[in-house]
């Protein structure tokens, strides 16, 4: 990897200055000629792009907006998208926006923040401020280690504004434009922006706000912005679509792959989704899991460097994110070998049924909790048949018993986040009812410790989960990830054409 060096950024693209260099102490270029530093400042085309078209998003993020806005009138809203974070000593891990930045202004950039400030009339006006291309004048460009040279190309604060349908600014006088604003109440989304932070709560000390009463002001609009992304919008639910449509093939791929994982381990299964997940999409969505044998009675497991057997189960779990940022989360239990034994099938069969008595229930006006407990139901109706607890079932359901064996919960909201709108109030997410637009998960799961004494010897180290993602529908549901097959007969076959003949 090339060495950088940093620089403080100027201000704007204005008058020429001298370049302020400040070289890595151990770096080879140590300084930098006037004559160097001259030429550098010319010879360069005018890169500029016009007549962008707006990102196809806009106007559902301007709908959003304008949600947001009712909900908080009269009031100054900060929004940060995040700035990048050290993974060791001067490299970065690989950027990714906070939720709700993208969600308002289908912006992915680093440093930015939407400002929704608000009208003396009514409503808001919403700027986002943002990094400008690098400056050519002063030398930032190719000096400092986020310049052009170095980082790419971004898009200028006028092609930004075309894109997004977003007045834009230099995200760099935003701390001064907070400063001297007018009065107003102040919230911002908190844990993205330490500096931007600092700012707010001077700001804030300055009108005499105490500091808890600004947390509190801050947790309500983290709040309403997980209640408002519950409901996905049509836009949502199409990106939605194609992570979950690109996880399809990044299952068949993985399928395809087995006998190669046979010979190396879990990271090569790992390695292959992963190759899926970055052609067709950003990244994967939260880590593969990719456990094989008795690392899949372990729930999140994402070591994944153990072996690949032979007449075992592959528990993959795993997720394409979208370009956009929008995740899927599906589950299969696959047998390495293309056959389940009759005692992984009976596992199998009896999480499969949970399944499907769970996505029956899955409908608007139905409670969020009710899939969960239809699937929890089915789990420890078995487990008594198997005499693995004591029943009847509805003591077992009532105390709780069968989550030796199952552990989590049958769902989660899916959106931009893998566990989607976890800040959401109880009653309207937890406890509250489904709507057309939501989307969910459905995952139970039956996980046999490989030293739990109290199953018979055949079931230990044995987990089982199939999770699919499913949109509730003014009519019921539909689920997002029909392509993969569920039941055991249909895995056999599925694998079977993929698996390549011996």
């Amino acid at each position: 990897m090339s060495e950088h060096h940093s620089s403080p950024q100027a201000e704007g693209n204005g008058a020429a200055e001298a370049p302020v260099f400040t070289p890595r102490k151990n770096g080879q270029a140590q300084t930098v000629s006037e004559e160097l530093a001259a030429w550098m400042r010319t010879g360069w085309a005018d890169t500029e792009i016009r007549d962008l078209e707006p990102i196809e998003q806009a106007a559902y993020t301007a709908k959003r907006r304008a949600a947001l806005s009712a909900r908080f009138p009269g009031e100054r809203l900060v929004i940060p998208a995040g700035n990048l974070k050290t993974r060791s000593n001067d490299t970065e891990y690989p950027f990714r926006p906070s939720c709700d930045y993208v969600y308002l202004s289908g912006d992915q950039s680093d440093d930015g923040c939407l400002v929704l400030e608000p009208r003396a009339g009514g409503g808001h006006d919403a700027t986002v401020y943002l990094r400008p291309r690098s400056n050519r004048d002063n030398g930032e460009f190719w000096l400092d280690g986020h310049g052009e040279l170095w980082s790419g190309r971004r898009h200028s604060l006028a092609e930004s504004a075309q894109r997004l349908g977003l007045d834009t600014h230099d995200v760099r006088r935003l701390p001064d434009v907070l400063r001297e604003a007018p009065p107003a109440p102040v919230r911002i989304l908190r844990g993205h922006d330490a500096a931007l932070e600092d700012v707010v709560a001077g700001v804030r000390a300055g009108g005499g706000e105490a500091a808890e009463s600004a947390a509190d002001r801050d947790e309500e609009l983290a709040v309403a912005l997980h209640d408002q992304r519950l409901v996905k919008d049509e836009w949502e639910v199409a990106q939605l679509q194609r992570a979950v449509d690109s996880t399809v093939l990044g299952f068949g791929d993985v399928a395809a792959a087995l006998p190669q994982a046979r010979a190396t381990s879990e990271r090569y299964i790992e390695g292959t989704f992963f190759l899926r997940a970055r052609v067709e999409g950003n990244d994967v969505g939260y880590g593969t899991i990719a456990a094989s044998g008795p690392n899949a009675t372990t729930l999140h497991w994402m070591r994944n460097d153990g072996p690949v057997r032979e007449g075992e189960l592959l528990l993959l779990d795993a997720g394409v994110e979208t370009t956009t940022l929008y995740t899927a989360d599906v589950t299969r239990t696959l047998p390495v070998s293309g056959r389940f034994s009759a005692v992984q099938r009976r596992v199998y069969d009896l999480v499969y049924a949970a399944q499907e008595a769970a996505i029956a229930a899955v409908a608007p006006g139905r409670p969020f909790t009710e899939y969960h407990e239809v699937a929890q139901r089915v789990l420890a109706e078995g487990l008594v048949e198997w005499g693995l607890i004591e029943g009847p079932a509805d003591r077992v359901v009532e105390l709780g018993l069968q989550r030796r064996y199952s552990l989590h919960g049958t769902g989660h909201m899916l959106g931009l986040d893998v566990h989607d709108c976890a800040r959401a109030r109880t009653e309207v997410h937890l406890y509250g009812e489904l709507r057309p637009g939501m989307v969910l998960t459905v995952e139970p799961g039956l996980y046999f410790q490989p030293d739990d004494l109290t199953v018979p010897a055949e079931l230990r180290g044995i987990g089982v989960r199939i999770e699919d993602d499913v949109l509730v529908t003014a009519e019921g549901n539909r689920v997002l990830s029909a392509g993969l097959p569920r039941s055991a007969d249909d895995v056999e076959a599925w694998l079977a054409e993929r698996l390549p003949r011996s």
